[in-house]
């Protein structure tokens, strides 16, 4: 079963959608008691960090999530907003984040780009994994965002994009996935991740 943590900021609806085209059991996570059963965990978001980590601390689940995720293992999956706040620190709203990984979280230069970049942008990959196997070798996917992660590790980088430069759009770290770009909105390479990702998950 993969759970799907759903607070306001969030994007679960979208989410749980694309997991039940791809046959996936799933269930929302709404408070800790919800996390006991499940082998895998989304963390969609859209908007800020600092709201993100202001409906997680309102929920009440960060300490669940981080036994969940940092003590027993269990596959998780972070997207957009999802991906940044497992850093230590978020340059949008000047916050810090869960710290799950060392590195921080920085803006767009406003003065070279245009801000959100909304578009599709091609991969490049930086290391094999069985979340991105058989997707080709530069395949494109949907992105809104104004910030990108620099983590400290370059080994935990998974794949990047352009955009005025390189920046960070797929990172793992042991059990710890996460995808700048929407994958959920990405046609059918994007489900092809999220499918791969629920296998790690027990769920297919």
């Amino acid at each position: 079963m993969i759970g799907i943590v759903d607070y306001k900021a969030g994007n679960s609806h979208s989410v749980l959608n694309a997991c039940n085209r791809i046959g996936v059991p799933c269930k929302y996570i709404r408070n800790a008691d919800d996390l006991d059963e499940v082998t895998g965990i989304i963390l969609p978001g859209v908007g800020s960090a600092g709201a993100t980590m202001d409906s997680l601390r309102e929920i009440g689940i960060i300490e669940a999530l981080e036994k969940k995720v940092l003590e027993e293992k269990i596959p998780f999956l972070g997207i957009c907003v999802g991906l940044q706040i497992i850093f230590e620190y978020s340059e949008e709203g000047d916050v810090d984040c869960l710290g799950w990984l060392k590195g921080k979280v920085v803006g767009f230069d406003r003065k070279k780009v245009r801000v959100p970049q909304i578009g599709w942008n091609e991969l490049v990959f930086k290391k094999e994994s069985p979340m991105i196997k058989d997707l080709g070798e530069h395949p494109y996917f949907y992105f809104v965002n104004s910030y990108y992660a620099v983590p400290e590790n370059k080994e935990d980088l998974l794949a990047v994009s352009d955009y005025n430069g390189e920046f960070t759009a797929m990172i793992q770290h042991d059990n710890i996935f996460a995808s700048q770009c929407h994958i959920e909105k990405s046609g059918e390479v994007g489900l092809k991740v999220l499918k791969q990702f629920c296998e790690l998950g027990g769920a297919l």
